[in-house]
């Protein structure tokens, strides 16, 4: 069963970053800012790549 990301919940937990952003750099805001382990997963199955801004993270977790 594929678990839904809420988009609002993963950039609450992406607060702050600076974009561009390489997927390091979001899985270790997300970790900073407690994510669950489920948001945790989201960013490390995205293509490693920078990614322009929170939109852009959005729509590359919902393609997975």
């Amino acid at each position: 069963m594929k678990t839904t990301i809420n988009p609002i919940e993963l950039q609450k937990h992406l607060g702050g970053i600076d974009y561009p952003a390489s997927k390091q750099e979001l899985i270790r805001a997300a970790r900073e800012h407690n994510a669950s382990q489920e948001i945790i997963r989201a960013l490390e199955a995205l293509p490693d790549r920078e990614y322009d801004g929170p939109n852009a993270v959005s729509a590359a977790v919902t393609k997975r």
